[in-house]
């Protein structure tokens, strides 16, 4: 089974007693079904599971459920003798968001204390959104990701003693050899072109057959475009153009989105698009980046929604769409291919797993750096520039923004394959692979939200 970190999340909340419901969200086809599966059965003698997604197009039991013992009395139908007490019982209510009712219904479950409940489910964004009553206080909301590059190795058979002592070079900014860097690498290279997407890491390590693997991240590619389920067939169409763009977005040099290119209309603004961003963002199928162009801590203060760079969830699913079955683009450093945007993207889906919001520095007269993140100790920003070339040194705009004291700088960092570890000024250099420690930013803006 693949080692997923949340699992200790999800058990130390279980184990807790933790007042609030715990909630994963997360866009389909991540695992999370699979995770609390595996940690309910291993804790509770009692599991109890229920689609809700399935009920919705089947038997609809709990479509009009209005009270907690109508609530109650539908699960014992469907249960039976399963059912015990809250120490011994864990009901997993996954795909909630069709019923959106039973989010709210979550607080008064959690006050009766019957049982000990779970939930999971997609769009809840959108679906907390549309709530007309958001249970406060009653919910810990925490997002699921595909595999990050740690757990990859995880799956490929290295340890957690071996990743930590590579996070102690790390953190002492030493370089790894040059046989240990060159198989780091490899590594990497390979979750360039399997990505995280659990389907496809199973598929890699049992078959190494790419277009086994290819197979499966274009499925999920197309069934993502395809699930927007809920709007009307107008808006569906405004969701697929924008999804598909993304990859052709990602290869203009400013990558961003562009409002009047979605649908070669004239005049197209983003309001004209709100809803069709914010389904692609909650869906957890889009990775939002969002420009600032003056950079204080915190970032989101100084933020601006109408530059915004979208990087799909799974770099697995960019690779596919950019060079189908052909392994060389990636393993052999083919000289004609730019892999700019898939590691831009890579190191998109790292940050946000491991919790950090997602912004851009973008200037007018002083250029663009590929991304900044908040640095809690210092009360700071930190700029990141991402290179796929060997001009890795190369880099005007960071050079530029470190220097202006308006922004308080106090580090910056430039992620390439290269294996040695060097700072010049506030500018430290480390390896791609490096973006693996970099850590969440703190308390509620981890990916972790109380409701």
């Amino acid at each position: 089974m693949l080692k997923r970190k949340i699992a200790d999340l999800i058990e130390q909340h279980l184990k807790s007693g933790f007042e609030r419901i715990l909630l994963i969200d997360g866009a389909r086809q991540v695992g999370k079904t699979y995770i609390i599966r595996h940690v309910g059965k291993e804790l509770f003698p009692n599991f109890v599971e229920i689609n809700m997604l399935a009920d919705s197009i089947g038997d609809k039991l709990f479509e009009n459920t209005k009270t907690v013992d109508d609530f109650y009395l539908r699960v014992s139908s469907v249960q039976g003798v399963s059912l015990g007490t809250a120490e011994n019982t864990l009901i997993f209510i996954d795909e909630i968001q069709a019923y959106p009712h039973l989010l709210t219904m979550l607080k008064f479950l959690r006050d009766d204390n019957r049982f000990t409940y779970i939930a999971s489910g997609s769009l809840l964004g959108v679906t907390l959104a549309e709530t007309t009553s958001i249970p406060i206080g009653s919910i810990r909301k925490v997002r699921m990701f595909p595999l990050d590059f740690e757990e990859f190795l995880y799956a490929n058979g290295m340890n957690e003693f071996a990743v930590n002592i590579l996070r102690k070079k790390f953190e002492a900014r030493e370089a790894l050899d040059e046989a240990m860097h060159g198989k780091m690498m490899d590594y990497f290279k390979r979750y360039l072109l399997v990505g995280g997407l659990p389907a496809a890491v199973n598929a890699y390590l049992e078959t190494k057959n790419i277009q086994t693997v290819r197979e499966i991240q274009r499925e999920i590619h197309d069934y993502y475009a395809a699930d927007a389920s809920k709007y009307d067939a107008e808006r569906k169409l405004k969701i697929r153009l924008i999804y598909d763009q993304i990859p052709s977005n990602l290869e203009n040099k400013k990558k961003r989105v562009v409002a009047q290119r979605i649908e070669g209309k004239k005049g197209s603004t983003f309001t004209d698009y709100e809803d069709e961003f914010e389904y692609l963002i909650s869906a957890g199928i889009a990775l939002n980046v969002q420009a600032i162009s003056t950079p204080t801590f915190p970032l989101i203060e100084s933020s601006g929604k109408n530059l915004l760079k979208l990087y799909l969830n799974d770099v697995g699913i960019l690779t596919a769409i950019l060079y189908g079955n052909n392994i060389r683009a990636i393993l052999e450093d083919e000289k004609s291919i730019n892999l700019g945007s898939v590691y831009e993207s890579v190191v998109a889906q790292e940050l946000a797993a491991h919790g950090g919001k997602l912004f851009y520095y973008d200037n007018r007269s002083k250029g663009e750096v590929d991304y900044l993140i908040d640095d809690y100790d210092s009360l700071s920003a930190v700029p990141i520039e991402v290179k796929s070339g060997k001009d890795y040194t190369v880099h005007s705009a960071l050079n530029t923004f470190v220097k202006n004291d308006d922004y308080h700088v106090k580090k910056a960092y430039v992620l390439s394959n290269t294996r040695e570890i060097t700072t010049n000024g506030k500018i430290t250099y480390l390896p791609i692979y490096d973006v693996m420690f970099f850590g969440a930013a703190e308390d509620s803006s981890n990916g972790v939200h109380l409701l």
